[in-house]
């Protein structure tokens, strides 16, 4: 099967399957600051995307207690050498809230993250730029993010998609795409297991 990944990371992890895999990068990111990030006012720091969790890694962070979205933002976390304390259940904003104590919380996420569940101040850690590939061909598209959707839709490809979660797959499906499987655990495990039985 000929599958599209958005990230260069991902080639070796499908080629490893048998895959014929093709790099379309759709998106890139921008840094919007460089100072430490001080969350020591807040009962809990959230991050929400291993974008974000690199991008506190590079900025230096201090924190009361950090909460991932998910596996994926956590192993992130801790490949920056920043403490997890809270790993969401389900992989979810609403996951996240629901497991969240009360208390003073923090987003730090991409500018123009989703705010609509969460009670938090902001603080836009990057920018998400979209770039201008051409239409990528293939059997499958692998995508890890709405803004890669957005940028996907764009080229005007009609490749059926595998997201990597339920908020990915709502995007998609928003930007007329035909998403043909959702990742049953949202990470790039999920993404690999979820290829392997279509």
């Amino acid at each position: 099967m000929r599958i599209v990944v958005t990230r260069e990371d991902l080639v070796p992890r499908f080629q490893a399957l048998g895959h014929d895999v093709v790099l379309c990068e759709l998106i890139r990111f921008e840094p919007l600051g460089d100072d430490v990030v001080d969350a020591s006012a807040y009962d809990w720091l959230i991050v929400t995307s291993a974008n974000g969790a690199r991008e506190l890694g590079r900025r230096g962070v201090t924190a009361n207690r950090i909460a991932a979205i998910g596996p994926a933002t956590a192993e992130a976390l801790r490949a920056e050498g920043l403490p997890v304390d809270l790993v969401a259940a389900t992989h979810t904003h609403e996951g996240l809230r629901a497991e969240l104590p009360p208390g003073r919380w923090l987003l730090a996420a991409a500018e123009g993250a989703r705010r609509d569940v969460l009670d938090a101040d902001f603080l836009p850690l990057y920018r998400t730029v979209e770039l201008e590939p051409p239409a990528p061909e293939g059997d499958l598209v692998v995508l890890m993010s709405g803004s890669a959707a957005r940028a996907l839709a764009a080229t005007g490809a009609r490749i059926p998609v595998v997201a990597i979660g339920p908020q990915t797959a709502a995007e998609a499906r928003a930007q007329g795409l035909d998403v043909t499987a959702v990742a049953g655990r949202h990470d790039v495990e999920g993404l690999l297991e979820t290829v392997g039985s279509l």
